[in-house]
């Protein structure tokens, strides 16, 4: 019982929040790319990390509030070379995302001026700006969960108003129907670029933001980012499977959370930390699978109940 009260105590859930929110800006670019365009980039792990490295730098050389568009202007980089390899060079976006994954930690080590590792403990970043703003007040110790919830919502609300306007509706229809989309006016080179550009900004922004909120930039911290992002998406499928574009944009939100939370229960259990990657894998397979066993499930039981009748025959 002690285990549990010490798991759920308002600190824990408040850093579980805090961790689902930052890490729900990458779910949101999977829903833009993954759902909306249908390519799965596998370059996620790769630009969560430059945006980390990029942000890191900016605030390390007192601009912590210009860190934030600079990184997001380095995931759109980090989208557009992963379009154009499948656009134009006709690679194929697994693999193409693979490429830009690996080429990206060379270019993340060079961004940290050769070093693995950021350390932001001795300079300003968005969150210290905001605590010292917040002090005294009833909102004080909050301000990663204030800056984490503006920037999803804002996301949220971007995507909400940017997949009805004519730009968002050929990226969601290029998604859906590739062939019937190049027999129309429609460009799917353009929609496809413009979409992973402003896929991969989310997820820069999202790493930029956890760096800062660690007070550290390491270039392993976006490791497996993909899996997390792909498990959080597939939960809050479950969540809100169909609808309008809010409302699954907050499923995947909401995904993000309860990953976190499952998460957050294994670390409270003592699970050794070698074993955190298999929790994820874990969470991702019953995800999956999940919603497919569930349509399976009367066939099985009407199997289990045939065998059963026959052996008592």
């Amino acid at each position: 019982m002690s285990t549990l009260a010490s798991i759920f105590d308002a600190g824990q859930m408040q850093t579980v929040l805090e961790l689902g929110l930052i890490s729900s800006l990458t779910v949101l670019a999977l829903f833009l790319s993954y759902t909306m365009l249908n390519v799965c980039d596998l370059s996620t792990d790769g630009c969560f990390t430059f945006g980390a490295a990029v942000g890191a730098i900016v605030a390390l050389n007192g601009h912590p509030l210009l860190s934030i568009p600079l990184a997001m202007l380095a995931g759109v980089a980090s989208g557009f070379i992963t379009a154009i390899l499948q656009t134009v060079l006709g690679i194929d976006s697994l693999l193409a995302g693979i490429v830009v994954n690996t080429g990206l930690y060379s270019i993340n080590i060079a961004v940290m001026k050769k070093s693995s590792l950021l350390n932001l403990n001795s300079s300003d970043t968005v969150f210290s700006l905001l605590k010292a703003k917040l002090e005294g007040t009833a909102l004080e110790g909050k301000q990663t969960l204030i800056i984490a919830f503006l920037a999803v919502f804002f996301v949220v609300l971007f995507l909400s108003v940017f997949l009805k306007t004519k730009l968002g509706l050929s990226i969601r229809a290029t998604g859906n129907n590739p062939d019937m989309v190049k027999s129309s006016s429609i460009n799917p080179i353009v929609t496809t670029i413009i979409g992973l550009c402003i896929a991969n900004s989310f997820t820069a922004l999202s790493g930029c933001l956890l760096a800062q909120a660690q007070k550290q930039a390491e270039i392993n911290i976006g490791t497996g980012m993909v899996t997390v992002a792909l498990a959080s998406l597939l939960i809050g499928g479950v969540f809100v499977r169909r609808g309008k574009i809010p409302l699954r944009a907050i499923g995947a939100v909401l995904g993000a959370v309860v990953f976190r939370l499952v998460y957050q229960i294994a670390i409270g259990l003592h699970m050794p930390p070698f074993m955190l990657k298999f929790v994820s894998s874990i969470i991702v397979i019953i995800a999956i699978a999940g919603p497919y066993l569930k349509t399976k499930l009367p066939e099985y039981v009407r199997k289990a109940k045939v065998r059963v009748g026959k052996k008592v025959q």
